[in-house]
C-alpha cells in the first residue's frame, strides 16, 4: 500500500508534486466534462485524443481516470479502458436516499454548530445563487450551488459524516447538474437552500433535518423527471 510520502521511481520530489498537479488539474478538467455532458455515460475514454486535448502526456490522464473511478464516475473495464460510469435505477434510488439521510445529518449538525461567521458564509451563497437563479445560467448556479454544500458539511463538525455525503453527491454530479438544467428549477432549488439557511440561523435542529432530507428528496424527484425527458418511455 501506498501513502503521502511514496513517489515514483526516477523522479525528485519537486518533479513528482508537478506531476500530482498536473493530474489534480486534469482530473478536475475531466470531471467537468462529465459532468456537463461532454462525456456520455458508458462512453469510452479516448486517452490519446484527451491528452491532445489538454496538452499533456498520457500518464497525467490515466492518474486521473483512476482517480475518479475510486470517486464512482469512471469505471475501468479490464482490457478495454476507462469508461464513464451510468448508475442503473436502482443504484441510483440507493445512493439518492442514502445522501438524502446523511444530509440531513449534516444540516442538523451544522444548525447545532455553526457559528456567526459560517452563517454568513452560508447566507451569501444563497444570495448569489439567487441572483444567478434569475439569469438561469445552470452552467454558473451548480459550482455555487456545490460551494453551498461543501460549507455545510465542512460546518457540520463531523468529518468522517461529511466524507459519506461526499462521495455519494460525487456519484451523483451528472443527475444532478441535468436536473438543474431542465426547466426553471433554479429558484425552486435556492428557495430550500434558504429553508436551509433559516433552520440553521435558528438553530433549530429539527427543522434543520426535515429540510436538508426534503432538499435531496425533491432534487432527486427533479433528476427522475429530467431523465424522463431525455429518455421518453
Amino acid at each position: 500500500m501506498t501513502n503521502g510520502t511514496e513517489k515514483t521511481p526516477g523522479l525528485s520530489p519537486i518533479d513528482f508534486l508537478r506531476t500530482r498537479s498536473l493530474a489534480n488539474a486534469v482530473q478536475t478538467e475531466i470531471e467537468r466534462m462529465i459532468v456537463e455532458g461532454e462525456f456520455t455515460p458508458n462512453e469510452r475514454i479516448n486517452e490519446n485524443a484527451l491528452a491532445q486535448r489538454l496538452k499533456v502526456s498520457r500518464g497525467p490522464i490515466r492518474e486521473a481516470c483512476s482517480a475518479l473511478a475510486a470517486l464512482g464516475l469512471i469505471q475501468v473495464i479490464p482490457n478495454r479502458g476507462f469508461f464513464v460510469r451510468e448508475l442503473s435505477d436502482e443504484e441510483a434510488r440507493e445512493v439518492s436516499e442514502a445522501r438524502a439521510y446523511l444530509f440531513a445529518c449534516i444540516v442538523m449538525g451544522v444548525a447545532k454548530n455553526a457559528g456567526e461567521s459560517g452563517i454568513a458564509t452560508l447566507a451569501g451563497l444563497v444570495d448569489r445563487m439567487d441572483q444567478i437563479a434569475e439569469m438561469g445560467e445552470v452552467s454558473e448556479y451548480y459550482p455555487v450551488n456545490l460551494a453551498f454544500h461543501s460549507e455545510l458539511t465542512t460546518l457540520c463538525g463531523n468529518r468522517r459524516l461529511a466524507q459519506m455525503y461526499l462521495g455519494l453527491a460525487r456519484e451523483l454530479h451528472i443527475q444532478r447538474y441535468r436536473a438543474l438544467a431542465s426547466g426553471d428549477v433554479l429558484n425552486t432549488s435556492n428557495a430550500e437552500h434558504r429553508e436551509i439557511l433559516d433552520a440553521v440561523k435558528a438553530h433549530d435542529e429539527q427543522r434543520a433535518f426535515a429540510a436538508g432530507y426534503a432538499h435531496i428528496a425533491n432534487g432527486t424527484v427533479r433528476t427522475r423527471r429530467a431523465a424522463w425527458a431525455r429518455h421518453p418511455a
